[in-house]
């Protein structure tokens, strides 16, 4: 077996700097943020990054700065959810991304703004074992179901079921071309309780979180961090994190941890905290 470390990460698409940044003598724009995500990155050494919020800019700018620094991590693109790998461990044999719908059935209104929703499909093969697997990253619809929410939309949690319904069965076809296990990723704007999570959970995929075996972190992983500025990171239960990892068709105890990476430094980049497992595969 080989144990590879597997992140999921928002990055927050925001390529210029705002002007309560720079009225504070701080800068939010893609270039500078890029090179806090380096750090992140070299800190963590994730051999899979699955991304959601990823500009063009970001995304050429990250790749510069590990081409530069000699890292050999590789893009697989896919809009605002790419895929990020490490070329010398993994190689890339089958991919597949696309943009959800706009519309849920049975519901008025467009569930996809700015075309940012989305899955991205890779199948790697490990190079130091042979072993295969299906990886996804996914990006859902961001507003509430609640009528008392301020950001209510009827038919925002259907909508995410929908999306998710679309990038499973993606995933399962994958799955059986390569008869391997499968990873899947995202922001689902979405808490562990949700109907969207429990979706996932009743087509057979495990959460990471509940099935660490050496460590399983109990954050939820967010903070304000906007236009506006940002704020501390605040510890509150992970039962409401929208940042989710599950695996499928794994061995048993084959996730050893799952973690979460937050250091003072990464609170001017984004409002979601990077969330990653390690699993032998």
């Amino acid at each position: 077996m080989s144990q590879l470390r597997l992140m999921c990460n928002n990055l927050w698409k925001c390529d210029k700097n705002a002007p309560a940044w720079e009225e504070k003598g701080e800068d939010c724009s893609a270039q500078i943020r890029a090179e806090g995500f380096y750090k992140v990155y070299e800190d963590t050494a994730p051999d899979i990054i699955g991304c959601q919020e990823v500009s063009a800019l970001m995304a050429d700018t990250l790749m510069c700065k590990f081409s530069s620094k000699g890292l050999p991590y590789a893009l697989l693109w896919g809009r605002d959810t790419p895929i990020i790998y490490r070329s010398d461990k993994l190689e890339l044999l089958d991919s597949e991304f696309s943009l959800y719908p706009e519309e849920c059935p049975g519901f008025e209104g467009c569930f996809n703004n700015s075309f940012s929703k989305s899955w991205n499909l890779g199948v790697f093969r490990i190079k130091e074992n042979n072993q295969i697997f299906a990886f996804l990253t996914t990006h859902l619809w961001w507003k509430s179901s609640n009528p008392e929410s301020t950001i209510y939309q009827e038919g925002s949690d259907e909508a995410r079921v929908y999306q998710l319904k679309i990038a499973i069965a993606k995933l399962r076809d994958y799955q059986m071309k390569y008869n391997c296990p499968a990873v899947l990723v995202g922001d689902l704007n979405a808490g562990y309780t949700s109907t969207a999570v429990q979706h996932v959970l009743s087509e057979g995929f495990l959460h990471a979180h509940d099935i660490a075996v050496e460590y399983a972190d109990e954050s939820r992983g967010y903070h304000t961090c906007t236009t506006k500025g940002y704020g501390p990171y605040r510890d509150e239960p992970f039962r409401s994190s929208m940042d989710h990892i599950f695996v499928k068709d794994i061995k048993e105890d084959s996730v050893r941890r799952f973690d979460r990476y937050a250091p003072d430094y990464y609170l001017c980049l984004s409002d979601h905290m990077p969330v990653f497992i390690d699993i032998e595969l």
